[in-house]
């Protein structure tokens, strides 16, 4: 007869964490242990209590076991993003930066969650949340705020370590806004009228509330004739904020001036004679008359998106890029006062649509807190791929042309303001 075999031996290096919430629906359990075990360590469930009910919470008390301390201090730093907090609390720590520009070494690196730092004995929310930041706090005035590393500046008081710091995951599971449907992998096999109903639903509701929507545009709304969509949206007040580059602004003025979009009349489908110039004898045209506001009060530009947002008062932001002609002079090229910018006025922006454009839609998830929702429209699933991998986890990915999913976000648009009349 075999004897039993030995139990394994205890790691020597341990620490109780706690997590709770929905933990079982949103799967936020199973990463807490499949880090764990990625990074080599070990694990025993000391108390699980499972929430009876969809709303009930859930909660569990996990032994984190670890060769080293070291090891042991990587696997808490990982599973900290997801809400597992040490049981044994202490205030963060903090460092004086002393390089302009850069944060101290071992600085802690945030994501995008709702998240808090102890100091003094109490949790503060920390504010301006963003990923991929630091946190600068002020033990006087008891207040914590994410800094983007280009804006350190020497003397302020940094978190260092994961210590004092917790996260709150977005409990996905429990969203409302009816995008359940949504939820799974991207996907081109997606009902997308489904999917252009329950966007309307979230535009409506915005607007109803008082909320802000940001509109995220490339250039393909104009090459694929889906600019008068975006106009109907400015129109009825459904746009309260637009992020561009200088190739939507661009083309839209274009097809103002000249009924084309990259040559191509859009009316008729065919190539102009010449018509490669048009785009850029429109940058020329509006440099020369100062602006795009100024281009729209002397009569140059008579319709399109930026027409819309001259006359609406939507504010837009056009950034620009290294392959840009010309370009526009209300593009700003430098890439770091863009990005200040950006991260300026989306602070009030409760929703989110991005329309077919990689870059802009990556930028602008990067800087946009977890419980702003996001909706990325894109004939490319790799730009909503793209998205989820940098961590905007909270983006509804519609993989499908733009042109058809706007005509039919119109359609349900106007269904249900009817059915409110």
């Amino acid at each position: 007869m075999k004897p039993p075999s030995a139990a394994p031996a205890a790691k020597p290096f341990v620490e109780d964490v706690e997590v709770a919430g929905h933990i079982i629906d949103s799967l936020l359990l199973p990463k807490i242990l499949d880090a764990i075990m990625a990074h080599k360590g070990t694990f025993e469930i000391r108390k699980i209590t499972v929430g009876q009910r969809r709303l009930d919470p859930s909660y569990a008390l996990v032994q984190v076991q670890a060769d080293t301390e070291e090891q042991l201090d990587r696997i808490l730093n990982t599973i900290s993003d997801h809400g597992a907090v040490p049981v044994v609390t202490s205030d963060c720590r903090t460092l004086a930066a002393d390089v302009a520009g850069a944060f101290p070494e071992g600085f802690y690196s945030t994501t995008n969650q709702r998240t808090e730092v102890r100091m003094q004995g109490h949790w503060i929310s920390v504010d301006l949340q963003e990923m991929d930041c630091g946190i600068v706090v002020d033990v006087d005035r008891q207040t914590a705020e994410c800094v983007a590393m280009l804006d350190v500046r020497i003397g302020q008081q940094i978190i260092v370590g994961h210590a004092g710091v917790r996260v709150f995951p977005e409990e996905r599971s429990q969203s409302e806004g009816g995008f359940e449907f949504m939820d799974s992998p991207v996907s081109t096999e997606k009902p997308k009228r489904v999917a252009a109903r329950q966007v309307a639903e979230w535009l409506v509701r915005t607007k109803q509330l008082g909320g802000r929507t940001l509109v995220v545009g490339g250039p393909a709304i104009v090459h694929t004739g889906s600019g008068g969509y975006v106009c109907e949206l400015i129109r009825r007040g459904y746009v309260h904020r637009l992020f561009a580059g200088n190739a939507l602004a661009t083309h839209d003025i274009e097809q103002s001036i000249y009924g084309t979009s990259l040559g191509v009349h859009l009316e008729r489908g065919d190539i102009i004679p010449s018509g490669h110039e048009h785009h850029l004898r429109t940058i020329n045209t509006i440099r020369r008359a100062g602006g795009i506001r100024p281009a729209v009060e002397q009569g140059l530009i008579k319709s399109g998106i930026m027409y819309e947002c001259v006359k609406h008062n939507v504010d837009y932001l056009l950034a620009g890029s290294i392959r840009d002609d010309g370009p526009l002079p209300d593009v700003i090229t430098d890439a770091v006062v863009a990005q200040r910018q950006m991260r300026e006025r989306i602070r009030d922006v409760t929703f989110c649509l991005m329309l077919s454009t990689m870059l802009h839609s990556v930028a602008v998830g990067n800087l946009l807190p977890a419980w702003v929702q996001v909706v990325c429209v894109d004939i490319n699933p790799s730009a909503v791929i793209k998205l989820a991998d940098r961590g905007s986890f909270q983006t509804v990915p519609v993989v499908t042309d733009i042109e058809p999913f706007l005509r039919a976000l119109l359609e349900e648009i106007n269904r249900l303001e009817a059915a409110m009349k």
